[in-house]
């Protein structure tokens, strides 16, 4: 009997020992990052859209509070710009000359899995993470928080033996691994030029001078994706200064309407105030509002619509349309 109870202490000790190392764990690495008040990092991000992967080379640098993350698409070099200074938060798109500007709490309202700010937040809000051991170093499995995505429950995030992040993946309730950034570094002392932070640094005043006369569309783009008992009942082309804009009409439970049009340069630099968020979605950002969503993708601007559909189910659409996609979708 004195041996059995000698094993129950040992174990129970054991047990303590383990718990008081995962919370110290997780203290101890939103205590040593908490402090930073700058940083710079560089890495990848993979997103995972059905059977599509879109990588990101990303850029994220933070002073203060001050924020600034470059996005570059690997495949096509298409680049953009989320940028938060006192005057607002804005996403920029350089090649097309234009940013949407926003009064947003970003990156302060959702889960930013490139942003370290973001990430403490995550762990010390959920107080039913959890962190264990590796042979690299020390995972911490936590709630997220995507207010426009349902789909994304979860993030993982790999620390080394210094409690340095190295790795941040994103999962769905399936366990499903839907978005994956890489800290190739990071720079906990980093000099940035004076107007780093500032909109101006991200104009290019020799852009896009001789501006395109004409933006046609030659095809119709469907969404792949309708909410049910949702069909397509009207489409129909209008000419414009610029070439023509499609708009398609969707009717039945969950109505919505649909606007397509060549997207074009400026000559001028042009801010496009949004009252609402940014999103992300699989290959670009958007701008959404409590009501509607628009975002620029293969050179073709896209807006949608709609009283009755949520932030959630206006990204589902947006997600599901491709300009290789030319058949219709519940057309009636």
């Amino acid at each position: 009997m004195k041996k059995y109870f000698i094993l129950l202490l040992l174990f129970l000790g054991l047990v303590g020992c383990n718990k008081k190392d995962e919370l110290n764990i997780k203290e101890k690495f939103i205590k040593d990052n908490e402090k930073k008040s700058s940083y710079l990092i560089k890495g990848t991000m993979n997103i995972i859209s059905n059977e599509d992967t879109f990588t990101y080379d990303v850029v994220s640098a933070k002073s203060k509070d001050y924020y600034r993350v470059n996005l570059t698409n690997t495949i096509n070099n298409h680049e953009q710009v989320l940028l938060r200074n006192e005057e607002g938060v804005y996403v920029v798109t350089p090649n097309l000359n234009k940013s949407f500007k926003f009064q947003s709490e970003w990156p302060n309202n959702g889960s930013q899995g490139y942003l370290i700010d973001s990430i403490i937040k995550d762990v010390k809000e959920d107080s039913s993470s959890t962190s264990e051991k590796n042979k690299d170093g020390y995972i911490i499995t936590t709630k997220v928080n995507y207010p426009n995505n349902a789909n994304l429950v979860k993030e993982k995030i790999y620390l080394n033996d210094k409690l340095s992040i190295e790795k941040v993946e994103v999962l769905d309730n399936s366990d499903n691994i839907k978005i994956t950034v890489k800290y190739n570094s990071i720079d906990y002392k980093p000099t940035f030029k004076d107007d780093y932070f500032k909109l101006e640094s991200l104009i290019d005043t020799d852009c896009c001078k001789e501006e395109a006369t004409t933006g046609k569309m030659d095809d119709i783009i469907y969404p792949l994706y309708l909410p049910t008992n949702t069909y397509l009942n009207s489409k129909d082309t209008v000419n414009t200064d610029n070439g023509n804009r499609i708009i398609l009409t969707f009717t039945g439970d969950s109505p919505f309407t649909l606007v397509e049009e060549k997207a074009t340069a400026k000559s001028e630099f042009e801010i496009i105030p949004v009252y609402g968020e940014p999103l992300m979605l699989s290959e670009t950002f958007g701008a959404l509002s409590s009501n509607s969503l628009y975002w620029t993708s293969n050179n073709v601007d896209f807006y949608i619509s709609s009283d009755k559909l949520s932030g959630t189910e206006l990204l589902n659409i947006a997600e599901s349309i491709s300009s290789g996609t030319l058949s219709v979708v519940g057309e009636k």
